[in-house]
C-alpha cells in the first residue's frame, strides 16, 4: 500500500488545519500556501491516489466534491465573480500529493488556464 498522506491525517485531526467543511464522504480546509485570496482543497474522506484511480464506487464521493466547491464559493463570496477549480493528475498534471484534492480558487481575476513552460 502507497504511503499515507497528509490529507489522511487532517481528515482525522491528527495534524491542525483550517477546516471549513466535512462530512462521511470529504472534507475541506484552506491551503496553507495559498495562490488566491480564497484557496481551499477539497479531498475525498477515502484516500484515492489519483483521478485515474476513480472507481464507480467513488461516484457519490466525486460529486459531492463538486457540491461542496459550489458551496463554499458561494459562501465565500465567489458565484457572482468567478473562481476555478483545478484537480491536477499525475506528475506532469503538477500533482503533488497522491489523495485526489480539488482546488477552489477566487478573491480576484485569475488569468489564462496555462502559462508558460
Amino acid at each position: 500500500m502507497a504511503e499515507e498522506t497528509i490529507f489522511s491525517k487532517i481528515i482525522r485531526k491528527e495534524i491542525p488545519a483550517d477546516v471549513v467543511y466535512q462530512d462521511d464522504l470529504v472534507t475541506a480546509f484552506r491551503d496553507v500556501q495559498p495562490q488566491a485570496p480564497t484557496h481551499i482543497l477539497i479531498v475525498p474522506n477515502k484516500e484515492i491516489p489519483t483521478v485515474d484511480d476513480v472507481t464507480a464506487e467513488d461516484e457519490p464521493a466525486m460529486g459531492r466534491m463538486l457540491r461542496v466547491a459550489a458551496e463554499l464559493a458561494r459562501e465565500e463570496g465567489l458565484a457572482e465573480d468567478g473562481y476555478r477549480l483545478i484537480i491536477n493528475c499525475g506528475d506532469h498534471g503538477g500533482q503533488e500529493v497522491y489523495h485526489i484534492h480539488m482546488h477552489l480558487l477566487g478573491g480576484r481575476r485569475l488569468g489564462r488556464m496555462l502559462g508558460g513552460s
